[in-house]
Parts: structure tokens; sequence; C-alpha cells
């Protein structure tokens, strides 16, 4: 019985790694979808490479940061219980690696490609499971101080602080220090629209981010033993109540709508094993909302130039997935209990500065030494051309 369970616990992080993995494959085709055509190939590559950076990156030093366990080790050591640490290596790689997917949103369009992989392998070497461990392994006694202070540790069952908010407010740094894209904001205060290249990409990677969203939450158990149903449903209320949120707010826009399913995701990482299905279709709600006026306010009347939202999207929702769990994991609301506010507030609030201040140390360093941007000319003709020296369809390009 005991080989079975570990056999068991085996395949069911493996699986969820993989539907994670699959995720990747979302950010890709939703960054695709949103850029401008010049920028297609680019979105895809950036990706690709960004995973790859992150697994070399975690395996050598970042599991280590966050778990205190190395894989320097001889094979027969890390085949132990069916190699059940390999592949929950594997599943927390996909967390890791979604943060500099998550970047790779923002400063689309205009940043350059190599040193985004050097900020990419400090990220996940160092600045993400720093805090992931004092999350989610008990690093330096902070859970114990909060349980102390508030009687409860701060609670994130699936990532709406320690993976999105971590990803979206390091992006806002990044995206400050880039500037906005050329001839975005026009000196005579007009803003230059700049829409989606592909609506159906755009489609596309939202719908493989909700599929993949099942594993990356419910597999966040991490034994079979541990599986819960209301993780899996609570992601579905709150996946369509951000849904129902932006084709209201967004007036039937296409980009928003896409959009809305992942901002609920994202809130609802935090206390999905924990809330009631209508609060989590409620949580939902109130992250599709805040997505589209936070969207629209920095895009518009802030003028920054976060070119997939990726701050409202994953920095904001993923911050209020954090309070809302403190909230709606009450059993007063419906939810489990051993929840507190104050502690959501605190590990929430803690998470959001340490991104701040990795994201304009790493960023800011990158800026001065080597510079984060594309040359004037390189971004008018495109990532595509400037770095892969390819276009997405370079069959219609000879013609032209």
């Amino acid at each position: 019985m005991e080989a079975l369970k570990q056999g068991s616990d085996a395949l069911f992080i493996l699986l969820g790694g993989i539907m994670v993995l699959a995720m990747h494959a979302g950010f890709a085709f939703l960054e695709l979808g949103t850029v401008r055509k010049k920028n297609q190939v680019n979105a895809l590559v950036k990706i690709l490479v960004d995973f790859s950076i992150s697994t070399v990156v975690y395996f050598v030093i970042g599991y280590s940061v966050a778990y205190g366990k190395h894989f320097f080790v001889g094979a027969e050591q890390l085949a132990a219980k069916n190699g059940y640490e390999l592949v929950r290596f594997f599943f927390l790689l996909t967390f890791a690696a979604a943060i500099p997917a998550i970047i790779s949103g923002g400063i689309a369009e205009r940043a350059r490609f190599y040193p985004q992989l050097i900020a990419t392998a400090v990220i996940v070497g160092l600045i993400y499971p720093f805090f992931e461990g004092i999350v989610w392994n008990n690093h330096f006694g902070v859970q114990a101080w909060i349980k102390n202070l508030t009687g409860e540790e701060f609670h994130d069952f699936a990532g709406s602080v320690v993976v999105h908010a971590m990803g979206g407010w390091l992006a806002l740094p990044a995206v400050i220090l880039l500037g906005a894209r050329s001839n975005r904001y026009r000196k005579d205060g007009a803003v230059s629209a700049h829409p989606p290249s592909n609506i159906p990409f755009l489609a596309l990677g939202a719908w493989i981010l909700t599929v993949g969203w099942f594993g990356f939450n419910v597999m966040s158990a991490q034994t079979i033993d541990k599986i819960s149903g209301l993780v899996a449903v609570n992601s579905l209320m709150a996946m369509v109540g951000g849904t129902l949120a932006a084709l209201a707010l967004g007036k039937n826009d296409p980009g928003f709508v896409h959009n809305g399913p992942l901002a609920g995701l994202v809130a609802v990482c935090a206390g999905s094993d924990l809330m009631h299905p209508l609060g989590a279709l409620v949580v939902g709600a109130v992250a599709g909302s805040v997505f589209v006026v936070m969207f629209t306010l920095t895009q518009n009347k802030w003028k920054i130039d976060d070119v997939l939202g990726v701050w409202p999207l994953h920095g904001l929702c993923g911050a209020w997935g954090g309070v809302a769990a403190g909230i709606f994991g009450l059993k007063e609301l419906g939810g489990l209990g051993g929840i507190s506010f104050s502690a959501q507030v605190i590990g929430t609030t803690m998470g959001v500065a340490w991104a701040l201040a990795g994201g304009f140390a790493v960023y800011g360093l990158i800026k001065v030494v080597s510079g984060l941007r594309l040359s004037q000319e390189e971004e008018y003709e495109g990532a595509d051309l400037s770095i892969h020296r390819i276009g997405a369809t370079p069959e219609r390009e000879v013609n032209w």
C-alpha cells in the first residue's frame, strides 16, 4: 500500500506539472495575440527560452533557496519514493517559471532579449524562491511571527501572492524603467491605440491558461490524499465570475472578456481550499472588475504602457486574492475558517514590498549596466526582425 501511495503521489504531482507546463503555451499565445504582428515571433521565443533558463537556475539554486534541498547526489537517491522529490521540483518549477512569463507580457515590444534572460535568472534563482521559502517552507520564522501576532499563519494555497502578485509587482518596475513604446503617448496628450494583432490567438492563449489552471490549483495539494473538489469548483466559479464582470464592465471587448477568467483565477488561488463556491464567485467578479478598471486607468490616464496589463491582472488581482482569502475563508461567510484577515494583509503586503524592491533592484541595475530597451530603429523595425531575423509570416514579407 505504501508503494501504491508513493507511485500515486508521484503521478499526481507529475500530471499537475505537465498541466502547468502547458500553461506556458497559454502565456505565449496570449502575448502573441496581443502584441503587434512585428513582435509575434519574439513573444513565442521569449516564453520558451525564459522557461529553459528558469529550469536550470531553479534546479541548481532556486529550489534549494526555497526548500533547503539540492539535487547534487546520486541518481539512486533522487529516484527514492518513485522520484517524488524530482517531480515535486518539476511542479514547483512551473510556478517559478510563470514569473518571467508574466513579466514578459508587460515589457513586450521594446525590451532587449538577453538582458531579460539575465533578469529571469536572478528572479527565479534568488528573488522568487526567497519569498516562496518564507510562505511555503516557514523560513526565517516569519510565519511563526505572523501567527503569534494574528493567531494564524499567512495562507496562500496556490500562489495568488507567492506567484501572481510577485510576478505582477516585479513587472511594474520593469515597465516603468523601460518607458512606453514609441508613439504610444503623444506630446499633445493623445493616446495612440495598439489593438491586439490576433484575437483568435489571444483567445487560444486565455483558454490554454484557463484549462491548465485547474492543475495549478488542484494539484497544489501535492499529494493525492489531500486532493479537494472544493478547490476545483471554487476555481471554476471564480473563473466565470471574472469573465462575467469583465464582459459587463468591458462593454463586450474581447480582450477584456478573455482576460476576465484569468483575473478570477489569479484571485482565487490563495483561498481556493477554504472558500464557499459562492464566495469564490464574488472574489472572481471583483477581480474581473479590478482588471478592467485598472487596465483602463494605467493605459489611458496614468500612461503606464503595460502591454498585456500584467500589473493589474497579476499584481493587483493577486494581492486582492491574498486579502480575499482572509474574508471569504471565514466561517461566517461560508468558508472553512482557520484563517486571519490581518495575517492575510500582512503576508500580502510583504510579498508586494519584496517584489517591488526586487524589481527595481534587478531592472535598475541592468538598465545602468547594459540597458533594457531596444534602440529606436530596432523597435520601429520590430523585435522579430531586429532580434530573430525572421517575421511571423516570412513568405508574405518576401512578396512585399
